[in-house]
């Protein structure tokens, strides 16, 4: 990486990478780059999915993980937050949230006639 970064300013990076191919410090032109450049922002997606992430696990922890996504969403919506039911679903198998499902009613007596 020093070595590519030194000669970057005199030659060209993809050049110094094939020359430096056969070494033990081969290394490629687009890790170069991704290693050098400047930190990306967050896009405003990953933004807002981490601000609802956390809404998302209030409103699951405050009904003790009973709410699966259809009553996590309608939650939200009713608190304010205008989101889309799929968004809710996404993040919530992302973050391994689920909700409990109800057991089917069991025929206890068989009935005669």
């Amino acid at each position: 990486m020093d070595f590519v970064a030194e000669y970057r300013d005199e030659h060209v990076v993809e050049p110094i990478c094939a020359v430096l191919k056969d070494t033990a410090a081969s290394i490629a032109p687009s890790t170069f780059y991704a290693r050098t450049s400047p930190t990306r922002q967050p896009s405003a997606r990953a933004v807002r999915d981490a601000e609802l992430v956390t809404q998302i696990r209030e409103v699951h922890a405050a009904n003790l993980g009973v709410y699966g996504a259809r009553k996590v969403h309608a939650a939200l919506n009713r608190e304010g937050t205008d989101v889309a039911r799929c968004t809710v679903e996404r993040l919530m198998r992302a973050e391994g949230l689920r909700g409990m499902r109800r057991d089917k009613s069991r025929k206890t007596t068989i009935g005669e006639g």
